[in-house]
Order: C-alpha cells, then sequence, then structure tokens
C-alpha cells in the first residue's frame, strides 16, 4: 500500500476533511470573531500559523521525546503546552504590528490556546500515524481550512445584515444554519480525494 503524499493530505484537509466543517472543531472562536471579515483573516491567519508551526513541534517531542522515554501519556500536557507558547508569541506579535487587530480579536487571540482545532490537529497526526512531511501538509492544510471556512461565514454574515432574517433565527442561531450549509457545500469535495 503506498503512503498518501503530504500534498494529498494538504488539499484534503482544506476541503474534503475540513477540520471545521466536517470534525466541527474549534466553533467557538468561528462563531464568535465572524462578524467582521478582516479580524476572520486575522484570526485566521494566527490560527494557520500555529496550527502549522505547533503541529511540526509536536510531531519532534512527540516521536523524539516522548515515545522513546515512556512518556505518551504526558501528550495533552506537552500539546497544549506548545501550543501556548506559540499564542503567546503570535499575541505579543500582533499587540504590536497591529494594535486594531489584537483589541477587534479580544480574548479570542489568547484563546487560541484553548482552539480544539489546533489541538485536534496534533492529535489526528498522531493517530493517522503521519510522517512529518504529512504532518506540516496536514497542519498547514488544517489551517488553511478553517481560515477558509471562518471567512467565508464572515463574508455571508456581513451580507445577512442587510437581509430580512426572521426573529427566531437573528444572531448565532442563524450563524450555525449557514455554517451546516457551508459543511454541506463542502461535502461536495467529497470525492476529490479523501484522507482517513
Amino acid at each position: 500500500m503506498t503512503e498518501t503524499s503530504a500534498w494529498v493530505i494538504f488539499i484534503a484537509a482544506i476541503f474534503t476533511n475540513n477540520i471545521l466543517l466536517t470534525n466541527f472543531l474549534g466553533m467557538c472562536s468561528f462563531i464568535a470573531c465572524s462578524g467582521q471579515i478582516r479580524t476572520s483573516i486575522g484570526l485566521g491567519t494566527a490560527v494557520i500559523f500555529v496550527m502549522t508551526m505547533t503541529t511540526m513541534l509536536n510531531y519532534v517531542i512527540y516521536h523524539f521525546v516522548l515515545v522513546p522515554f515512556g512518556l505518551v501519556h504526558l501528550q495533552f500536557i506537552v500539546f497544549i503546552a506548545v501550543i501556548a507558547a506559540f499564542v503567546q508569541l503570535v499575541e505579543m506579535f500582533v499587540e504590536r504590528f497591529s494594535p486594531r487587530l489584537y483589541f477587534a480579536l479580544g480574548i479570542f487571540l489568547p484563546l487560541i490556546t484553548v482552539n480544539c482545532a489546533i489541538l485536534g490537529a496534533s492529535l489526528f497526526m498522531i493517530i493517522r500515524n503521519y510522517s512529518f512531511i504529512q504532518s506540516v501538509g496536514f497542519g498547514l492544510g488544517a489551517g488553511i481550512g478553517w481560515a477558509v471556512a471562518i471567512v467565508m461565514l464572515a463574508g455571508l454574515r456581513q451580507k445577512m445584515r442587510y437581509s430580512n432574517v426572521p426573529q427566531p433565527f437573528q444572531g448565532v442561531a442563524i450563524s450555525m444554519v449557514v455554517t451546516g450549509v457551508l459543511a454541506m457545500a463542502f461535502m461536495g469535495f467529497a470525492g476529490m480525494v479523501s484522507i482517513q
């Protein structure tokens, strides 16, 4: 059996196995920060960076520290510590170079630390037994897929401000309905490529 290439995993992580629209990981910040396109692009960029870097570093730590020393049971704590460190770097960078974005993201920038999509990417990398290159492809693809989903929802939510949405569906309810429709739309890519 041939090994799935990193390119296939990258494409699948964006479209057919989108970590947000197929596994529904990272919904909290997805719904809360999708009100403005600018904010969602900033948060999406931060998630791409953190997810890619932490997936790479967590792969190295897992395979070269935790497994050889029999410390696999500490993987959740170690993965979250790595994620927290990268989020701290991103937070300092954004605060320094884009104060408007920093204040627009508010509490959701440091909450990337507990974004289950980022932790999920590191855990999927272990569960699916990816190589280092596959893990990089998956981390980058999953981050881009999450960012694409939040930017799409932000664009749709901005358009819906001018729509006559029935009273019971206004607010989070219509966002959840639109997210479900987006998830179904992404199911159209299912025949393209899939990863397990």
